[in-house]
Order: C-alpha cells, then structure tokens, then sequence
C-alpha cells in the first residue's frame, strides 16, 4: 500500500507539499493562525482556545504574542510554561518538540523544513523535513534561527542572532553563526 504524502513529511522523505490533504491542512492553520494574531489582550480565552485547536499539544501556562506564524501547528508539541516573544515562526513540516520552561526571544525561526541540496532533484519540487527537538529550560534569544534535525540540550542558552546547524549539548551558552558552545553552564 502507497504510503501518504504526509506519511512521507514526518517519515523524513521527500515528499510532494502540494499534495491535496497536505494543502487542506496548511489553509486550516492559516485561518487559526489569522484569528489567533488578529485576537486583542482581552480576547484570552479565545486565544487559549485556537491554540489548543492548532497545536498537537499546549502545555499550562504557555503564552504565545502575536504575531506568531507556522505551517500546520499540529506538528508542534509545547510543553508547560513555554513562552514566545512577537514574531516567533515555526515550519513543523515535521515534529517540533519543546520542553517546559522554554522562552523565545522576538522572531526566533525555527525550521524543521528542508529541501533536497542536488539542484537538479531540487527543482523537480519534493520537499524534506527533520524532527527539531528543544529541551526543557531553554533560552532562545531573539532572532536566532534553528535549523531542521537539530536537538538543543535542557538548560541551555542560544545568544541572540544564532545559527543553529548542529546539536547543541545540555547546560551551555551558545552562540554565532554557525552556533557553537562558547562556555558550560554546569
């Protein structure tokens, strides 16, 4: 039996994004996605509510400014007390997993989008996604950029402005373009 095109995304394969279901579910985001940012202060509970509709999982007390911007948000699990500065992007065109007690400064990107390097293969139009993966205790300072497959240590601290292309290890502070481990934390 021919697998989904979905089942292909979050399987880590080339896969076709124009693919009718995935389509359908990427316009269901964006009109969360608009009621979400178009939403004032006094409208929490509704902002609570088309969060917990959008994501795969919202843990307590996590707290997302808008703008805030995804590709499908059911790949996105966030655990308890998360918090998203102005600005955040999340392309889950696979699983985006993020600890509790994680912050993001405004306009961190995170990416588990991919497409194929060969140019050849990459103008025929499949796309890749790789599983990001951020522990609990995380800092991620504003504009920094996480790159897809890549894994952040618990307690860890990513400086402003980051690239991050590789894993970074729990408890250390790191930072630059690309990222790196400047000094351990513990």
């Amino acid at each position: 039996m021919a697998r989904t095109e979905k089942e292909k995304m979050l399987a880590g394969e080339l896969y076709n994004a124009t693919d009718p279901q995935l389509t359908a579910e990427r316009v269901r985001a964006r009109k969360l996605l608009r009621s979400y940012n178009q939403s004032t202060e006094d409208e929490l509970p509704l902002r609570g509510s088309l969060l917990t509709e959008l994501m795969g999982k919202v843990g307590a007390g996590t707290w997302i400014e808008p703008p805030f911007r995804c590709d499908y948000g059911e790949h996105i699990q966030l655990g308890e007390r998360v918090f998203m500065n102005f600005d955040c992007v999340i392309l889950d065109c696979n699983r985006v997993t993020i600890g509790d007690d994680v912050a993001f400064g405004p306009g961190v990107h995170v990416y588990a989008a991919t497409h194929p390097l060969d140019a050849d293969e990459r103008i025929k139009g499949p796309e890749l996604g790789r599983p990001v993966t951020i522990g609990s205790k995380v800092w991620i300072g504003g504009g920094a950029i996480i790159c897809p497959g890549v894994t952040i240590g618990e307690g860890s601290t990513i400086g402003a402005g980051s690239v991050v292309t590789r894993d970074i290890p729990p408890y250390v502070f790191a930072a630059g373009n690309p990222c790196r481990v400047i000094k351990k934390l513990r």
